[in-house]
């Protein structure tokens, strides 16, 4: 994880959350399917006049009534708790009733208008011969309250469907206006400003939107008693509003990074005007380039701060105005160019740079090999080895103490600040990058670990929002899924949780988040490698233009001459693995 003392907000431990359960309880229509909702108080603590699902706080009595509940031998105590919380709830709220007799029968209307919705819930149902109808009850998803909120939730949301000949009434002190409505007209009139709801319930219903039936619902849930997803979503800024964003999604990992415990302060807007601070000791300036092959553009990276000057990775192409702006960024300062790899959109820019650079700073990286072509031909300065090590130190000596010369700050192999003068003692902020070689993208392609932040900085290799494309004969998907295998192994001996991309927001999070991103990657390329030799068993003698219409059928075709770069990597591949 990246040091505290690199955050650009000070930390702010979210609230602790209180475990909740709401029920979305289902009807089919002649319309098709149909949500029971209801609208909050306006004066209610949390979301009031907001559009919702019955539900509420887990009380300590819902975990006394599992011997009152008909439960699925695979429904865990929790689920099963979380469940009854969801009937207790729906009875209060809106007097409907998921509860059976012993004949299977369903409470009836009558039953639930003499039970008192303010008594002791399981007390009523059990003096009556009611069981809680847990067993007909889902998981659908689970639901985190935002972690910039004051009063925050653990709400499992479940789904079931309503006990047929029960009315829905509501309580008029939590809740108001029942009403019954297909998912797709309540996100429409939501849209229009008239029905107002959450970020979790309008996700909630996009997703309900493409199951046309109960039976759909609940066989979708009943396949297994884990969530169909599970968030805690993150908030950023998009042309100053605020925009939400699930784990799935290309900003989340961002998010993550620059505000870990959920502030509000980060915006998300592509610009090439100005560098955009990631951490204290980092920040991203984005090249006016965008397009199909490089997203919003080539990120540029500086690593370190005024006190130790920077390294610039990846300065993208010989765009005059960018690099202006990325030397300005560093304050002149730049002590080390690294270029990740060769092609025009990353390394152009390099020689120009060090131009602009009083101090003449070395171009570090890998020479391009015999097999890139003509554009993308590089000669570093100097070479850099596997595993070496690039360091900035912040020279700052006991009060009064004065500052080593920029002399005395070594640049190579193993680099390190040198020693201080006897009797003296120096800080311990450093900015290390080690350098892994991840050749298969290209050939001269390597990544960047910044250690003491838990930081991996990708090049090509690792994108944000598309895979990238392997081109033969410098690009070699062997050697690409190796040096996935390369970076999925450093993750877990650096603590890795953090991908910088050179194309796209930042990739991870807190937990496991990027070493998963990785393996994602590598279980994608192999699924579409055995579509490769699906096409190719089913026509030994096609052309590669004949297999990229079936390997590449989800692919838009404008992308296919890409794509068929990629798929003459997976052929070679293919055909230097047979015996």
């Amino acid at each position: 994880m990246p040091r505290h003392s690199q955050l650009l907000h000070p930390a702010r431990p979210p609230v602790a959350t209180r475990a909740a359960a709401t029920v979305l309880l289902l009807r089919d229509t002649p319309e098709g399917l149909e949500v029971l909702m209801t609208r909050r108080s306006n004066s209610a603590s949390f979301v009031p006049g907001a559009y919702v699902f019955p539900g509420g706080g887990i009380d300590a009595a819902d975990g006394c009534c599992h011997a009152l509940a008909q439960r699925r031998a695979t429904q865990s105590a929790q689920a099963l708790t979380e469940a009854i919380a969801a009937i207790r709830e729906s009875f209060e709220e809106l007097g409907v009733l998921l509860a059976r007799h012993a004949d299977g029968s369903w409470a009836t209307q009558a039953e639930v208008d003499a039970l008192d919705r303010q008594g002791d819930f399981g007390v009523q149902c059990a003096a009556r011969g009611l069981t809680l109808a847990a067993s007909d009850i889902y998981v659908l998803a689970r639901w985190i309250t935002d972690r910039d909120l004051p009063k925050r939730f653990d709400v499992g949301f479940l789904v079931a469907r309503v006990p047929p000949g029960q009315t829905p009434v509501a309580d008029e002190t939590e809740q108001f206006e029942p009403v019954w409505v297909r998912p797709a007209d309540a996100l429409a009139r939501h849209q229009a400003g008239g029905f107002f709801m959450i970020y979790p319930t309008i996700v909630t219903l996009e997703r309900l939107h493409g199951l046309a039936t109960v039976d759909a619902v609940l066989q979708a849930c009943a396949a297994s008693e884990e969530p169909l997803w599970t968030s805690c979503p993150r908030t950023g800024l998009l042309a100053g509003r605020e925009a939400r964003f699930m784990e799935h999604e290309s900003a989340y990992g961002e998010l993550a990074l620059v505000c870990p415990d959920g502030q509000i302060a980060h915006a998300l807007d592509w610009q090439y005007e100005q560098a955009v601070p990631l951490l204290k000791n980092m920040q991203r300036l984005t090249a006016p380039n965008p397009g199909a092959m490089t997203g919003p553009g080539t990120n540029s990276y500086l690593v370190g701060e005024p006190g130790t000057g920077f390294i610039a990775i990846d300065p993208g192409p010989a765009d005059d105005a960018h690099l202006q702006k990325l030397w300005r960024a560093a304050g002149g300062d730049i002590r080390m160019i690294v270029c990740t790899h060769s092609h025009p959109d990353h390394a152009p820019g390099a020689k120009p740079l060090q131009a602009m650079c009083a101090n003449q700073p070395t171009i570090l990286g890998l020479p391009s090999a015999a097999t890139a072509r003509a554009h993308s031909v590089f000669a570093p300065d100097r070479v850099l080895q596997d595993g070496e090590l690039l360091t900035l130190g912040k020279n700052t000596f006991a009060a009064g103490a004065p500052l080593l010369r920029d002399a005395d700050i070594a640049v190579g192999a193993d680099v390190a600040v040198g020693g201080p003068p006897s009797g003296r003692r120096m800080s311990d902020t450093t900015h290390t990058l080690q350098v892994l070689y991840t050749p298969g993208h290209a050939a001269n392609h390597l990544c960047l670990l910044l250690l003491e932040d838990g930081l991996l900085f990708s090049g090509d290799h690792i994108l944000n929002g598309s895979t990238t494309v392997v081109d033969p004969p410098d690009g070699d998907m062997s050697d690409y899924l190796h040096s996935l295998d390369v970076l999925h192994d450093a993750c877990t001996a650096h603590q890795l949780k953090f991908i910088l991309p050179a194309h796209g927001y930042v990739i991870g999070g807190p937990d496991d988040e990027a070493a998963q991103a990785i393996a994602r990657l590598k279980a994608h390329r192999l699924q579409r490698e055995a579509k490769v030799m699906s096409a190719m068993q089913a026509q030994p003698d096609g052309t590669l233009d004949d297999w990229l219409v079936q390997v590449y059928a989800d692919v838009p075709q404008r992308m296919w001459p890409v794509a068929k770069r990629s798929l003459m990597a997976h052929v070679a591949r293919i055909t230097s693995l047979m015996p």
